[in-house]
């Protein structure tokens, strides 16, 4: 054999039939060599699918993000009608959604509300307070605002003068 250790190695050359051509394009690869253009391909066949996943998922998301933007009402009835349109393989939820994402639902709830306690007010009724809304002074949470008491020491002439409608004495000196 001979001094290489590779000797043992049949080349290229030596296996090919006598009756195919000597110049071989260069996708061809000798044995236990890398095939660079099989590299290339499953490199490309990964991107594409992990490219083609990420659009598939953003468009999915799109009713979802729409309702987000625009801080709809409905935004969480928007999510779940993804998500099952994403687990259901149901077109029909994914539709539903983005056409609940695309209308302006009309609140309605607001204007009761404000009309139940005009009519509570006229009644005489004091309004519930909410878990949310903070205590308020009217409501008797919370501490009154301090008085603003003012010492004859503390406060200047201009300002006494001001409160009494006279006008001020001019300074001699």
């Amino acid at each position: 054999m001979g001094s290489s250790a590779f000797a043992w190695r049949p080349t290229l050359a030596a296996q090919l039939h006598p009756a195919a051509p000597h110049h071989l394009p260069p996708f061809i690869t000798a044995p236990n060599e890398t095939d660079a253009m099989m590299v290339l391909a499953a490199v490309i066949i990964i991107g594409a699918v992990l490219g083609f996943g990420l659009l598939f998922l953003r468009l999915h998301t799109l009713p979802e993000r729409m309702a987000h933007k625009a801080h709809k009402l409905q935004f969480e009835i928007v999510a779940v009608l993804g998500l099952l349109a994403l687990f259901t393989h149901i077109h029909l939820f994914w539709v539903a959604g983005l056409l609940l994402a695309l209308i302006e639902i009309p609140d309605v709830w607001n204007p009761l509300r404000r009309m139940a306690g005009a009519l509570d007010k006229i009644a005489g009724i004091p309004p519930e307070r909410d878990e949310d809304e903070p205590p308020s002074v009217e409501k008797g949470g919370g501490d009154p605002p301090p008085a603003a008491t003012a010492s004859p020491a503390t406060t200047s002439q201009p300002a006494a003068a001001a409160r009494t409608g006279q006008p001020e004495a001019p300074a001699h000196g």
